[in-house]
């Protein structure tokens, strides 16, 4: 995030102290290396979807292709997760300074992009549904979604571990998710089994695509914002702010920005006025580390200014970018 400073003496009077701190405890207990999940999970929804298409279509369930397509997302999501991973594994270089993190950010807007696209078919073919009702095959429906609560239930399990990244902790809510929607499928089934009742299929197919449209446009929404440099849902900007302007001999915050790297790494760039315009190395490295473990704002840059210089700072004024 750049910064058009107009100081005459910047140099002089004004200091950028950048400091990264690891929360004070070691996240190595988490695999670093989600590969083999990735690859697991990937195999075993694959397989799934091309199940649940035959299933689905041999058998005339639209509930069951509805969630087909879900699962066809999810190995989507799970590629592209997987994708963005390796890649926010890079090392910055000269040509891209904050290496390759906002792919995670990308990947998610892909993801939820795709997805909402697909389940607006099958919500139309649904609605047709409704008017001719086809005869449904329940018994193979069952035995396919219970392979999806399975297949999705593992891939759950097997992110379980990794909480403390917030892209896996996305992962296995997602699959554990898809597990509970696979389960209103066998219900549907069976309830038209025992009932002849046709149309609770398409209905069951356009709850799951509620259900979906819903979760999806949520991880669209939050992707968009750290897209356009929004602050991460979990920062307050006020609540920074205020521990900012808390520190010791610190007259003025201004110019803050807080924004994310990646769906997992934040940064911020702040301007402090101070009253002595060299506080010393200590004030920048408890400020940081305070950002880190009070905020999780892992990658901090603070402008140290005496007032003389805040006040020929061009930045300084709220509506100034």
């Amino acid at each position: 995030m750049p910064h058009d400073h107009d100081h005459h003496d910047h140099h002089d009077h004004a200091g950028h102290a950048h400091h990264r701190h690891d929360h004070g405890h070691d996240h190595r207990h988490a695999p670093q290396n989600f590969g083999p999940a990735f690859a697991i999970g990937t195999g075993l929804n694959g397989a799934l979807v091309a199940a649940q298409i035959a299933v689905g279509l041999s058998a005339h369930s639209m509930a069951l292709l509805a969630d087909a397509v879900h699962n066809a997302g999810d190995v989507l999501a799970l590629v592209l997760a997987w994708w963005a991973t390796a890649l926010g594994r890079r090392a910055p270089s000269a040509r891209r300074t904050y290496g390759w993190g906002r792919s995670s950010i990308l990947a998610a807007l892909l993801n939820a992009a795709v997805l909402l696209i697909c389940i607006g078919a099958i919500a139309v073919e649904a609605v047709r549904r409704f008017a001719d009702p086809t005869p449904i095959e329940t018994l193979p429906v069952i035995w396919v979604a219970l392979a999806a609560i399975l297949a999705n239930g593992v891939t759950a399990w097997m992110f379980s571990r990794g909480h403390e990244d917030l892209n896996i902790r996305a992962a296995f809510l997602h699959m554990a998710g898809d597990a509970a929607v696979s389960l209103g499928v066998v219900v549907a089934a069976l309830a038209i089994r025992f009932t002849g009742y046709a149309w609770l299929d398409p209905l069951t197919s356009l709850a799951i695509v509620a259900v979906i449209a819903a979760s999806t446009w949520g991880v669209l929404r939050d992707a968009a914002h750290l897209a356009m440099d929004g602050v991460p849902q979990a920062i307050s900007t006020q609540d920074v702010e205020t521990y900012l302007r808390s520190l010791p001999g610190v007259l003025e915050v201004h110019d803050l920005h807080i924004w994310g790297l990646s769906t997992t790494e934040t940064a911020l760039t702040a301007h402090l006025v101070h009253a002595d315009s060299t506080p010393g190395e200590e004030f920048v490295l408890m400020a940081c580390r305070d950002l880190s473990e009070k905020f999780r704002i892992g990658h901090a840059t603070l402008q140290l200014e005496s007032e003389r210089l805040a006040a020929a700072c061009r930045l300084r004024p709220a509506d100034v970018v």
